[in-house]
């Protein structure tokens, strides 16, 4: 696992954003653009104004070293770089470039319940029989069922029917229908243990005599199972799973930073709503099977906003993909986390918030380094083509050379600043840090500027 962490974030920190895409455009413009104005300031001044061959030169030279994009290739890498570090100190592993701008434009998040919202350990609450009066006995056939199931509540009744001290019996033929439940054969018999479309799309089964009690049950945020043979329901198991204790405030956050949030579950709308209720969340998605998640991630997509899909098991691994972010949780399945563009190794829904403010915060950086890579080219080419030499404004090549260097500086300056990021706390050193530098990197701009007039710019 330490393996793996590792090898992410050297990927990570290696990989380019889209938004590098934007700064090779701009390089590929702004190069030839220099030497043209390189060419031109040494035209004008040996050939229309007289000057000197070896002032003319260092004009020439000094508008090609002040305009090096050394600040500009630097602009989004070494963002990316501390960004992604600093991710890893709080758990939330990225996986580069790409992922981690996404996450800043994401307007909608689409959460899995189970193991994701909640704790993904649900526990046994009741049941109540119908057909077969013996609690037991409804138990053991529920439980032999659900021990070669996969499903996080297949463990809870197997865990309880053991707790309870109840031996299940060996099952036969045993099938999965995802969606819908499981079925095989208990003593010779065949049995059906799942939601209400088994009982009605597959077995045909009339489920009003056990609807009042399904309903109570649902309304209590359970999710109820019913146990059926081939011709009549014998019973119900309902199950609970507890909510994680930051999930109602990382949605309560999510919403005060401007994000729409969608629970997605396979349970009945009852039961969805009970649990989106406790966490604050009014969008649900209920009754999606495994295999039609992805589509209503397409869905949401549809509507032209970018969506994230939060999950942990395999049947979220489509969803996944599907987002425009997949966040997966650390305590998921493999699968999960490698469709993931993020891992939260703590599977702590706080670092959902987290990661979305650590991209805000770095996107926003690079923005920033974008700007001081141009910023002072734009004020430094008219200075070192000597354009305010009336004004004592001269650069000398050597000089220019270290005004160059300041713009790299100031840009890796500006993305350490991501290193005070902290969760939850507004990051004042890093708001402050490119009004402070523009100030102090414009005064040291124009001393040089001055220096080099005193250092004989001038003399043509």
């Amino acid at each position: 696992v330490l393996a793996q962490i590792i090898r992410l974030i050297e990927d990570a920190q290696g990989s380019r954003a889209p938004i590098q895409a934007f700064a090779d455009r701009i390089s590929a413009r702004f190069v030839p653009i220099v030497i043209v104005l390189a060419i031109l300031t040494f035209l004008v001044w040996f050939f229309l104004l007289g000057a000197s061959l070896a002032f003319s030169l260092m004009a020439f030279t000094a508008v090609i070293v002040i305009a090096c994009p050394c600040a500009l290739g630097l602009a989004t890498p070494t963002a990316i770089m501390v960004s992604t570090g600093k991710g890893a100190e709080h758990g939330i592993l990225i996986k580069g470039g790409e992922p981690l701008e996404a996450a800043c434009k994401i307007k909608t998040i689409v959460f899995d319940k189970t193991g994701t919202l909640t704790k993904g350990k649900p526990e046994v609450t009741d049941i109540v029989g119908i057909e077969l009066s013996d609690e037991d006995a409804i138990l053991e056939i529920a439980a032999a069922l659900e021990a070669k199931s996969e499903h996080p509540l297949a463990e809870a009744i197997c865990k309880y029917a053991e707790e309870e001290g109840i031996d299940t019996a060996e099952v036969e033929n045993f099938k999965a229908i995802p969606g819908y439940g499981v079925q095989g054969l208990v003593d010779g018999k065949m049995h059906y243990f799942g939601n209400r479309r088994l009982m009605t799309d597959i077995l045909s089964l009339d489920i009003k005599s056990t609807e009042r009690k399904m309903k109570k049950l649902e309304e209590a945020g359970k999710t109820a199972m019913i146990l059926a043979s081939d011709n009549e329901i014998l019973g119900i198991i309902a199950v609970a799973d507890t909510l994680k204790e930051s999930s109602a405030k990382a949605v309560a956050d999510l919403q005060k930073m401007g994000i729409t949030v969608y629970m997605l579950t396979g349970d009945n709308e009852r039961t969805a709503l009970a649990i989106a209720k406790q966490v604050g969340i009014t969008n649900v998605l209920a009754e999606v099977l495994p295999d039609g998640k992805a589509g209503e991630i397409k869905k949401l997509q549809g509507t032209g906003t970018k969506v994230a899909m939060v999950g942990d098991g395999i049947n979220d691994a489509p969803a996944l993909a599907q987002a425009d972010l997949g966040i997966a949780m650390g305590s998921g399945t493999d699968v999960a986390m490698e469709t993931g563009g993020i891992v939260l190794m703590k599977s702590d829904l706080a670092d959902v918030v987290t990661a979305i403010a650590l991209s805000r915060e770095t996107i926003g950086k690079v923005k920033q380094n974008l700007f001081f890579s141009l910023f002072y080219n734009i004020i430094g080419i008219p200075i070192a083509a000597r354009v305010f030499i009336g004004l004592g404004l001269v650069l000398k090549p050597e000089l220019a050379g270290l005004a160059m260097a300041l713009s790299s500086v100031s840009v890796v300056a500006n993305s350490l600043m991501l290193r005070t990021f902290r969760p939850g706390r507004r990051n004042y050193l890093s708001l402050a840090a490119p009004i402070v530098m523009v100030l102090v990197f414009s005064f040291m701009f124009l001393k040089f500027a001055q220096l080099s007039s005193v250092m004989g710019g001038s003399v043509r």
